[in-house]
């Protein structure tokens, strides 16, 4: 019978997101034939894991005998012989990985579409630029800089900042242009109108599907999620009813009002967290797994593109 991804949460991943592969990085930054020997001569020696290890592993964790909602697929620049290490890393963690393409140098993030990529992680920022420009909900990973004490094995835990992630560019581009008064102003009068929809609001409805089908099946899995923002009061409130209006609840919302966020990530302890400031990203990093959303007025103009059209992404998702 013909398998397909539709209605799958498919998380695409590059082997530096999965792996720690710091070293062989550096190699292949110097000598690619120096690279794949050493991948090769490697083949039996699994690489640590990657700050999108413990991510892909809980969420395979969804899977039983019965139904398998969630699917990682390994999508490398690395050639085919050096892509051999990767998929015995995965037998040895025992990650139930068994699709991948590898391109051997060419940037694989047009693979996205054809697997229903729900979430493409990377550790490489242009690959992950081109996916989003491409319409798809991407990160780039930071290196695994600190480990997570293992405080919850049975539960997945993301964290995620507000605009230009979970909701759209909308209310950053007023703060960019106009300050944090005129930000505070413009929320104020429009706290009744719900935000735009971020780029990662798609993945938060499929982390709600799993969590209600783990529900359906009696297991003993949970998903918690964290809304983490510099957003305070009085401009928390519209991004509250616009949770409510799109029927989706966070289990944690911390408004810090310009405070550093790696003390509270650190108490929260995500198994990824998602930022599209540099600054919060460089923080977090140090305490917990971090990936950067390229996305919104500080980075390009896709975040004013997708704002006015944001069917592009709903469009995207509508395949998966």
């Amino acid at each position: 019978m013909p398998f397909s991804h539709d209605g799958k949460t498919v998380i695409a991943v590059t082997t530096r997101a999965l792996f720690n592969l710091d070293q062989e990085h550096e190699v292949f930054l110097e000598d690619v034939d120096k690279f794949r020997e050493l991948q090769l001569e490697r083949y039996e020696t699994p690489p640590l894991p990657g700050p999108a290890f413990s991510l892909v592993k809980k969420l395979l964790d969804f899977n039983t005998e019965k139904e398998r909602p969630v699917e990682v697929v390994i999508v490398s620049m690395n050639d085919p012989r050096s892509g051999l290490r990767a998929f015995n890393a995965c037998q040895h963690y025992s990650l139930d990985i068994s699709r991948g393409v590898f391109t051997s140098g060419r940037p694989p993030f047009g693979y996205l579409k054809p697997f229903r990529s729900t979430l493409f992680l990377s550790a490489k920022e242009e690959d992950v630029r081109g996916a989003i420009d491409a319409g798809h909900v991407a990160a780039m990973v930071y290196p695994k800089l600190a480990d997570s004490i293992a405080e919850h094995e049975d539960e997945l835990r993301i964290a995620l900042d507000g605009d230009c992630v979970l909701f759209g560019s909308e209310a950053e581009e007023v703060f960019q242009k106009e300050g944090l008064e005129s930000f505070h102003r413009h929320e104020g009068e429009k706290k009744l109108d719900p935000l735009p929809k971020g780029p990662f609001h798609s993945l938060v409805e499929r982390l709600h599907l799993l969590q209600r089908l783990q529900a359906h099946n009696k297991l003993n899995r949970r998903i918690r999620i964290a809304l983490v923002t510099a957003r305070n009061a009085p401009s928390h409130e519209r991004a509250i009813r616009t949770l409510m209006h799109w029927n989706l609840e966070v289990d944690e919302a911390v408004f810090l009002g310009g405070l550093p966020k790696h003390e509270f990530l650190a108490e929260f302890r995500p198994d990824l967290f998602f930022d599209d400031q540099k600054l919060h990203c460089e923080g977090a990093a140090t305490v917990v797994s971090t990936a950067l959303v390229p996305f919104g007025p500080t980075h390009s103009t896709i975040a004013s593109e997708m704002s006015e059209t944001p069917e592009k992404f709903e469009t995207n998702n509508a395949e998966k």
